[in-house]
């Protein structure tokens, strides 16, 4: 909700309060006294109102005590599949939601309310619906968040909750720019805080098995590694209109630059313009790009020189990468290929070594010999950390405070290969990467499209 409006009819007690509550360290404070605070603070002592029994500790679920507090911020695609996967955790409690849509939100609050009051045979209202991610931050029993926003948002919200004393689940790709994704790491070294990145193929056994067997020599020295993914779209043109009532537009663009809002932007197709998203070879690329890296760590290190071309579109809203075709080249060691679908297929990644070949993907895994599937790895080999539930783990890490199976700097490396992919179709020549110091080398054009100016009055 903007400052200045007044909660939504209907809401009462604590719930209509927290509509107000800002978050007086963020950019562009909201108003609010400190008689507020203290009513606030004294009515949400006293949520939910109707008490269930598992609240007591009674039941399957564990007490309070020993659940963590979550909020899902970011309510279009992904954001509702992560409140789901939360309902089936009995380890977590979801007790606020956010969206700028306020429709969303309400729509989210109401599911879990269901849910809850359903497990408890009663009724339950104990979740909060807000259109302010900042008032999400403010609340002192809220433990993690789970940012399922577009990807222009991810580091300003991400460093905001991680100073906040949030845990953080972030959805890929990590951050908009390089710099971005760099100080989302600091913060989180800084504030000691678990993050975990949402590239869940890291939860998926037969990805995992295909990395070890890469880092292991079961594919005997590696030559390359290809990594494809599904291509990006075009969108017609859309005339400026006014924005829906229960959308607050301003904080939808946050730290972008401000543009008219039309009827396709705030949707799915956000992906494809370069403002909120570098398109599929950053958002899909991500994942399989995560893979590529996990299975050959030296990318990590290397200094390697990049080039590719690539086909964007020539009208209409759409201005990322349609088809590309991009390789990087390390001083020693595999040749890595990133392509989209169409240009090189299927979607998935291979490992290609001397002695054997194995090409993975969703639900899939074909290896050269076929032998190669019943090769158990050997008591010295490297063993991957496993994981079989991406949310789960993050839950898990947070109660051990161990890194979780896909940390920031994972995060950071696969989103910076994808984002260093774009910048080389579009400048179309070949350029040198170094990886350590997350420069180009002597290219001060290219260095230039490693950082954005954030919109005020956000920033990092």
């Amino acid at each position: 909700m903007a400052a200045g409006q007044s909660p939504e009819r209907g809401m009462v007690g604590a719930e209509a309060l927290i509509h107000s509550v800002p978050v007086a360290s963020m950019n562009a404070p909201l108003r609010f006294s400190r008689r507020q605070f203290l009513k606030t603070t004294a009515l949400l002592a006293g949520f939910p109102a109707i008490v269930p029994a598992s609240v007591l500790g009674r039941g399957e679920r564990p007490a309070p005590s020993n659940r963590l507090n979550c909020a899902v911020i970011g309510l279009g695609d992904r954001g509702p599949q992560l409140v789901g996967a939360l309902l089936e955790l009995p380890a977590a409690q979801v007790v606020a939601v956010g969206d700028v849509y306020r429709s969303k939100g309400q729509r989210e609050r109401a599911r879990v309310e269901e849910h809850y009051a359903k497990a408890a045979g009663g009724s339950f209202r104990g979740c909060a619906a807000h259109q302010d991610f900042r008032e999400i931050l403010a609340r002192a029993d809220v433990d993690a968040v789970f940012i399922a926003t577009p990807e222009h948002w991810h580091a300003v919200m991400s460093v905001a909750a991680l100073r906040a004393g949030k845990d953080v689940y972030c959805e890929k790709a990590l951050a908009l720019t390089v710099a971005e994704g760099r100080a989302m790491c600091a913060a989180v070294r800084r504030t000691k805080r678990v993050l975990q990145v949402g590239t869940q193929q890291r939860s998926d056994r037969w990805f995992r098995r295909a990395c070890e067997w890469a880092r292991n020599g079961h594919l005997g020295e590696l030559q390359t590694i290809e990594v494809s993914v599904p291509g990006g779209r075009t969108l017609p043109a859309a005339p400026p209109t006014t924005p829906p009532p229960d959308l607050d537009y301003d904080l939808w663009l946050g730290p972008s630059p401000w543009s008219d809002y039309n009827e396709l932007k705030c949707t799915f197709n956000w992906y494809f313009m370069s403002d909120y998203c570098a398109g599929w070879i950053q958002s899909w690329g991500v994942h399989h790009m995560d893979i590529a890296l996990w299975g050959q760590p030296s990318f990590l290190t290397e200094r390697f020189t990049v080039e590719g071309t690539g086909v964007f579109p020539t009208e209409g809203l759409a201005d990322t990468s349609l088809h590309w075709d991009v390789t990087f080249t390390p001083r020693k060691g595999p040749r890595l290929r990133f392509t989209d679908e169409k240009t090189r297929g299927p979607v998935g990644v291979t490992f290609t070594g001397d002695q054997g070949k194995v090409f993975v993907t969703r639900g899939r895994i074909k290896t050269e010999p076929e032998s190669l599937l019943e090769v158990e790895l050997k008591d010295t080999d490297e063993r991957l950390p496993v994981s079989d539930h991406h949310v789960k783990n993050f839950l898990e890490a947070i109660r051990t405070r161990r890194e979780p199976v896909a940390p920031v700097e994972a995060g950071h490396a696969a989103t910076t290969l994808t984002l260093v992919a774009d910048i080389a179709t579009r400048l179309k020549r070949k350029l040198t990467w170094d990886m350590k110091a997350e420069r180009f080398v002597h290219d001060a054009e290219a260095n230039r499209r490693l950082s954005r100016k954030l919109r005020r009055p956000w920033k990092l």
